[in-house]
């Protein structure tokens, strides 16, 4: 695999578009400054393109492998898990207290972008610890953060989360994993867990998991769910490793892609574990693992959607097939106006998600280090509305972007040995993960619309306007086009919104949430060509290269996605409820 981290792309919209000057001298970021982004970017860049990416197929066609001593990562990951630990990526955004280096998220996520790009599965284990990480950050005890945040930090120890069991899938209030005292204060925890990504390995020195598990006196549902920190080896009080703890993989998942990322069965008899936060308040720690894998996540529809461009496009330009005027013989397909357009829709599309996540992760930190309240909680707003789109919108994008490039190579692409099938089937996962993207609409609607009272949404819809005017006053014929399209596709997402609103304080939730995916799709295209209108804007004082590209995919943006937004209203507001007065003849119910 052949890839090459698009770090302008990256740095231009980390600065210009995504708003991470922002972050320069508040608190807890005293050792960033924006001179720093170059060279971070161009090292990870280095290790994604020469030590990750030429794993990339190999480990998909190894697998991982389930031995009597546990799982054994592919070949190659052990030594390539190694030089990611010692560059210190893994504390890149972590506070210098714990080991980590107290740089911005945004920043971090786009070193995991070009990570995942050339090798999701190896990216995969850390994003998993980044998890536990911000679990422990938030919710740990002094001990707990003593004991395990800095090997974790350092990516000594590597982390995983224990949530889905056979019978609950999403639900997670159906578990029925055990959590019983212990004398010295611990627990035995008891119990099989399904879909444990990176659950064992042998790259690095221990694995600490975060079981979800209920108290004897537990009440039912989600109320009753407690997190448990359970390692696989004991940890001594000098903080060496001390016995292994009674848990193993019990088997491993065969799955459509990511054959290198190990997706485990995890049993855990009688293992030793201890309460992180406030008994049967589980589900408050897991949604701050949560959001952090949902965005990150949606990290990955960008990675996979950027390196299936990337794949594509080279392709294009290597097949010959066809006459082209002004081309002697066969010409590469990229001369073709289908293929260019594909690749246009491709490269749009990626832009837009690319800055959607890296805005989302400003926000997050914003929320926490802005030294005004009211800075503080409206970037809680735009951080809390922007993580499910992130994560559904740009996941989707992925696969559509991946399949897209497998339509780019034809039959060639139909094929299992090639790099374009191996990024289709491992960027299908990424919309299931961490809370399906269904759940991920219901989310939007029902907590982050519905519980502001569309408060978040208005101020998305606010910075759009802004957006609007700044390219209008350039006076610049195409921009101004582009502005007209950005003006269409926020009053439809306006129109919609508050129609999502009324039928939600109608207490008419069926109908709202028979539109919730369409809605997230609307909001998704529309805040999208807002990032990528202000990228057009941002470039006029750029050079000439990075002026053109930007307005190129602003300009095909607007005239494809956001023409279409209007029109798309109707299926959110009526759709939803053709839909449903029709179940009984469709499904009998």
């Amino acid at each position: 695999m052949a890839y090459e981290a698009p770090i302008n792309d990256m740095a231009f919209t980390l600065q210009a578009v995504a708003g991470l000057p922002k972050l320069e001298g508040l608190p807890g970021f005293e050792a960033y400054d924006a001179d720093l982004i170059a060279p971070i970017l161009e090292e990870a860049g280095k290790l994604a393109r020469d030590v990750l990416a030429p794993l990339n197929q190999s480990g998909d066609a190894a697998g991982a492998q389930l031995t009597e001593d546990g799982v054994k990562a592919a070949p190659g990951f052990a030594e390539a898990y190694a030089q990611f630990r010692e560059g210190g990526w893994m504390g890149l955004s972590v506070p210098e207290e714990w080991g980590g280096q107290g740089l911005p998220k945004a920043l971090a996520l786009a070193v995991m972008e070009m990570i995942h790009a050339a090798n999701m599965s190896f990216g995969l284990c850390p994003l998993l610890s980044f998890g536990a990480i911000e679990a422990l950050l938030h919710h740990g005890t002094d001990a707990q953060k003593q004991t395990y945040l800095p090997n974790l930090v350092a990516g000594n120890w590597t982390g995983t989360m224990n949530l889905t069991e056979p019978q609950a899938g999403s639900d997670v209030g159906a578990l029925k994993t055990k959590a019983v005292p212990n004398e010295d204060g611990s627990y035995a925890i008891s119990g099989q867990k399904i879909f444990i990504t990176w659950g064992d390995h042998d790259i690095a020195e221990n694995i600490i998991h975060l079981v979800l598990a209920r108290l004897p006196d537990a009440p039912a549902g989600s109320r009753g769910v407690s997190l448990f920190l359970v390692p696989k080896f004991l940890v001594n009080e000098d903080g060496s490793l001390g016995a292994r703890n009674s848990l193993k993989c019990i088997g491993l998942e065969k799955k459509i892609g990511i054959h290198a990322s190990p997706t485990c069965v995890m049993e855990y008899d009688g293992a030793k574990g201890w309460l992180i936060g406030e008994a049967n308040k589980g589900l408050a720690c897991m949604f701050t693992m949560m959001n952090s894998a949902r965005l990150n996540v949606g990290l990955e529809g960008v990675a996979v959607g950027e390196a299936a461009y990337q794949t594509a496009f080279e392709y294009a330009q290597e097949r010959k097939q066809g006459k082209v005027q002004g081309v002697d013989g066969p010409a590469p397909i990229l001369h073709h106006a289908d293929v260019r357009r594909t690749l246009t829709t491709m490269r749009a599309r990626v832009a837009a998600a690319r800055a959607i996540c890296y805005a989302c992760g400003v926000a997050a930190d914003l929320a926490d280090a802005a030294t005004d309240e009211q800075a503080r909680h409206a970037a809680k707003l735009r951080e809390d509305l922007l993580t499910p789109i992130a994560k559904a919108w740009s996941t989707d994008m992925g696969v559509e972007v991946a399949s897209l490039g497998l339509q780019i190579h034809g039959g060639m692409g139909f094929m299992n040995e090639t790099l374009a099938a191996q990024l289709y089937r491992d960027a299908r996962i990424a919309p299931i993960y961490e809370g399906t993207n269904g759940i991920q609409a219901i989310d939007l609607v029902g907590r982050k619309l519905s519980g502001t009272n569309g408060e978040s949404m208005r101020l998305i819809l606010g910075d759009i306007d802004a957006t609007i005017r700044e390219a209008r006053a350039t006076n610049e014929p195409q921009l101004v086009q582009i502005a007209d399209r950005l003006r269409a596709g926020a009053d439809a997402l306006r129109e919609a919104t508050d129609w999502m609103l009324t039928a939600m304080k109608e207490r008419d939730q069926d109908k709202a949430l028979a539109g919730a995916t369409a809605y997230l799709a609307l909001a998704g295209d529309v805040i999208g060509g807002h990032f990528l209108t202000k990228a057009a804007v941002a470039a006029r004082s750029s050079d000439p290269a990075s002026r053109a590209r930007n307005l190129a995919l602003a300009g095909f943006f607007a005239e494809t996605a956001l023409a279409e937004a209007p029109g798309r209203v109707p299926g959110i507001t009526e759709g939803g409820q053709t839909f449903l007065e029709g179940s009984e003849a469709l499904f009998g119910i």
